[in-house]
């Protein structure tokens, strides 16, 4: 088969696979772990703390979107899942307020909390090995010196917008040592939680613990992780003149150059959307074909900020390995 998915006017051909992903008729073996060392690669284009572009080429498909689902669902994080409230004369909802304060990402290595045995009662299940506790006491109250003629609620009170720096850690246990050369802070101090104004207040106290973005959203440590086919652009026909600007122009900036022929030539098919815009004009018909490359793999992390997007995808690398490892094991008729 062919490693090019064809990307036509009107329809994709060459998209079918096998029931055994890897394998064709002519004896390839794509799972042969010499083969797969010797072929497979990992491209960085761009990385920091939040956002990670990478490329991994020469993989299969299933393992690709293996990672990536790993990568959503079961990378644990740590998230507030227990909101008790003293006091709240706010007009937002307890529960509402609750569900905001636990969509807050924190800046928490996961490996440094136990997981939590629900099964127990809240007196025993909660410790300084699995839960930190975040509280939030804030009031609103007049500001004296706002100027009469001021309409800014911001100028007007004060802790009139509460934010997600608000919450306070409260170390519990041996958790002061623990954390003390990483203190526990909300990832964007700046999400705002609710608006109070004179006389109103908030008094909480949250637990927050590890989980998995499978449970809830809120557990997920990305706020995306998706992968594209590497496309390709094949020019079969020289294209010059202002046939080639015109050519130049059905692509995003930066896809295809005019050298100093004037002649058009890929700079970079990476950046193309696969818009299929230049298979509109009759012009270029026979000229260019258009498709993705099978196993190559351009994979997109945002990070929340709790973990960097290097660490999420070492993470579900190892989480795929153990379920590997447990199925390995397995007798055989044991699901």
């Amino acid at each position: 088969m062919s490693n090019i998915v064809n990307i036509e006017y009107n329809r994709v051909t060459n998209t079918t696979s096998t029931d055994f992903p890897g394998f064709s008729k002519d004896g390839d073996n794509a799972w042969d772990v010499q083969k797969f060392k010797e072929k497979f690669d990992i491209n960085i284009s761009s990385i920091n703390e939040r956002d990670a572009n990478f490329d991994l080429v020469h993989i299969d498909t299933s393992l690709a979107n293996a990672f990536r689902r790993i990568m959503i669902s079961e990378v644990p994080s740590v998230a507030a899942e227990y909101v008790y409230f003293m006091n709240n004369t706010s007009v937002i909802q307890d529960e509402v307020l609750a569900h905001r304060i636990g969509l807050v990402p924190l800046k928490i290595d996961p490996d440094m909390l136990t997981w939590v045995d629900k099964s127990l009662s809240d007196e025993e299940k909660f410790t300084d090995e699995n839960t930190v506790v975040l509280s939030l006491n804030i009031k609103c109250t007049r500001n004296p010196d706002a100027p009469k003629d001021c309409t800014d609620p911001k100028i007007l009170y004060k802790n009139a917008h509460v934010y997600a720096r608000d919450l306070k850690f409260e170390p519990q246990g041996k958790q002061k040592e623990t954390f003390a050369d990483r203190p526990v802070l909300p990832c964007d101090p700046d999400i705002l939680l609710a608006k109070l104004r004179p006389g109103q207040e908030i008094s909480l106290r949250a637990h927050c613990i590890l989980g998995v973005g499978g449970d809830h959203a809120k557990f997920s440590p990305v706020s995306t992780a998706s992968y594209r086919l590497l496309p390709q652009i094949n020019i079969t026909q020289p294209i010059t003149g202002d046939s080639a600007k015109r050519f130049q122009s059905c692509f995003p900036k930066g896809v295809i150059d005019i050298n100093g022929k004037g002649e058009a030539v890929v700079a970079d098919a990476r950046k193309d959307t696969v818009s299929r815009e230049v298979l509109r004009h009759e012009e270029f018909e026979s000229k260019v074909q258009l498709g993705r490359v099978r196993d190559h793999f351009i994979f997109n992390v945002e990070s929340t900020g709790a973990m960097t997007p290097e660490e999420i995808f070492f993470k579900s690398v190892r989480i795929l390995k153990n379920k590997a490892e447990y199925l390995k094991n397995c007798p055989i008729g044991q699901s």
